[in-house]
């Protein structure tokens, strides 16, 4: 009911205190606020462990000089190379006897430079029946280099046997510890 039916409902001749009364109570009535429902209480996030954080990496201001071989013939070098070789790959090193069967042998030719940089990869005889143990044996030395620089011999052409195991690991013939 609005405002102005009210007057019409109730003249002035009513008596003033009555009038006033209710006016009251009407405006009070507008006037009253609503109160809105109470809300949950917010529940804080729940906090998460934080991460830990990667070590900042060394600061390499002087590279490890590489090794140098005092070899004087490229037979000489090979144990140095073959050496380095193990050093780089100690997990990946039959250790003991080789079985009288093997999964792949090969004869690699590894040319390097004057900084013991590789080269060039060459098979005198690759196991071609395991073409995936060719790409390992010449992934294996690109990261093995640099090699013991060749300081007497200046650039160093050397062969190997790469003798491998079934299991992936495997001997070079200049460190062989046999066959049964």
């Amino acid at each position: 009911m609005n405002f102005p039916s009210l007057i019409h409902r109730f003249p002035l001749r009513s008596s003033t205190a009555l009038w006033a009364t209710a006016l009251a109570a009407l405006l009070a009535a507008c006037s009253t606020p609503t109160v809105p429902p109470a809300l949950p209480p917010v529940q804080p996030a729940p906090t998460l462990p934080t991460p830990p954080q990667p070590a900042p990496a060394p600061s390499v201001s002087n590279p490890p000089a590489p090794a140098v071989s005092h070899a004087r013939t490229e037979k000489e070098y090979r144990q140095d190379a073959a050496a380095h070789l193990y050093k780089f790959n100690a997990e990946r090193i039959y250790k003991g006897r080789l079985p009288p069967m093997l999964y792949a042998i090969g004869v690699l030719d590894v040319e390097l430079d004057r900084q013991g940089r590789v080269v060039a990869t060459r098979w005198k005889r690759a196991p071609s029946h395991a073409p995936e143990v060719v790409a390992e044996i010449e992934q294996t030395v690109r990261k093995a280099a640099p090699f013991p620089v060749p300081a007497r011999l200046g650039k160093a052409v050397y062969t190997d046997v790469w003798l491998w195991h079934k299991s992936g690991k495997f001997q070079l013939d200049t460190l062989t510890e046999g066959q049964d």
